[in-house]
C-alpha cells in the first residue's frame, strides 16, 4: 500500500512539473517575441494566473483521487496546495524581472542620419542589430559609446562623427548617427632651393618636398609657383607630382 502511494505521488509530482516546463518555456518564448502572443494575451487578460492555478489544481485532484491515500491524504493534499502556490508565483517573479525594459527581436528600430554639412536628415525603420537583442538601456548606451570610439572604416569614410540614443523602450528604439563630410584639403606649390615644395594651406606648414627642379617646368607655371601656386584638393596635387616627377 505504501510502495502504491509513493507512486501516485510520484506521478502527481511528475505531471505536475511536466506542466510547470512547458508553461514556462512558453513565458520564454514571449519574452523575447513579445509581438507573436500579445492578442491572445490581452484578450486573456489578469485571468491567465487564477486559470494557471485552477488548471493545475484540476491536475492534481486528478491525479491524487486515481490512487487511495486513505492516512497520508492530508500529507498529499499538502504537497499540492505547495505546488499551486509555487505555480501562483511564477508570474509575479516573471512580472518582477520584466519591469525593465530590453530590446528584443520584435523591437523596432529607426535609425536617423544627419548630414552636419548640408542639414538634412534620413530616416531609416531596419532589422534590429542581433548585438543589440537582450540589451537595457544603460547596457545599450554602452555599446553605442564603444561604437563611436571605434567606427567602421565606412563610416569613417562618410564623415561619421558621433552617434546618440534618441528614444529607448521595449517597442521602439531609435538612434541618431551624425556626419560631417570633410572639405578637401587645399595646397600652395612654392620654391625652396630651386626645388618644388608643397605647403599646406596656411602656406608655412611644409607638406611635403620634391625633386622637380624649377627650371624644368613652362615659363607660365614657375611665375604662378614663384608667386604661391593654390592646389584645390589633394587629388590635384598628386595629378601635378605625377606630370612633373623625373
Amino acid at each position: 500500500m505504501k510502495l502504491v502511494k509513493r507512486i501516485s505521488l510520484f506521478m502527481t509530482l511528475s505531471v505536475i512539473m511536466l506542466g510547470l516546463g512547458g508553461w514556462g518555456a512558453l513565458k520564454a518564448e514571449e519574452f523575447f517575441y513579445p509581438h507573436r502572443y500579445r492578442n491572445s494575451y490581452e484578450q486573456a487578460g489578469t485571468g491567465s494566473a487564477d486559470s494557471l492555478r485552477q488548471s493545475v489544481s484540476q491536475l492534481a485532484d486528478a491525479v491524487s483521487q486515481s490512487a487511495p491515500f486513505s492516512q497520508d491524504e492530508q500529507t498529499g493534499t499538502a504537497v499540492k496546495e505547495q505546488v499551486i502556490d509555487r505555480a501562483a508565483e511564477e508570474p509575479v517573479i516573471e512580472a518582477a524581472a520584466a519591469q525593465e525594459p530590453v530590446v528584443t527581436a520584435d523591437t523596432r528600430y529607426l535609425l536617423e542620419m544627419v548630414n552636419l554639412s548640408e542639414g538634412t536628415v534620413t530616416e531609416n525603420e531596419e532589422t534590429i542589430p542581433v548585438m543589440y537583442i537582450g540589451l537595457n538601456r544603460e547596457e545599450l548606451l554602452e555599446a553605442l559609446s564603444a561604437y563611436e570610439d571605434n567606427p567602421p572604416l565606412t563610416e569613417l569614410e562618410q564623415g561619421f562623427e558621433s552617434i546618440e540614443l534618441t528614444a529607448f523602450s521595449k517597442d521602439r528604439v531609435a538612434v541618431c548617427k551624425y556626419y560631417k563630410e570633410q572639405e578637401p584639403q587645399k595646397f600652395y606649390l612654392m620654391v625652396a632651393d630651386h626645388f618644388i615644395v608643397v605647403y599646406e594651406e596656411d602656406r608655412s606648414t611644409l607638406y611635403m618636398n620634391t625633386d622637380i627642379l624649377l627650371e624644368r617646368l613652362p615659363d607660365a607655371l614657375q611665375r604662378e609657383i614663384m608667386e604661391g601656386k593654390l592646389v584645390a584638393s589633394e587629388e590635384e596635387l598628386y595629378l601635378f607630382l605625377e606630370s612633373y616627377s623625373s
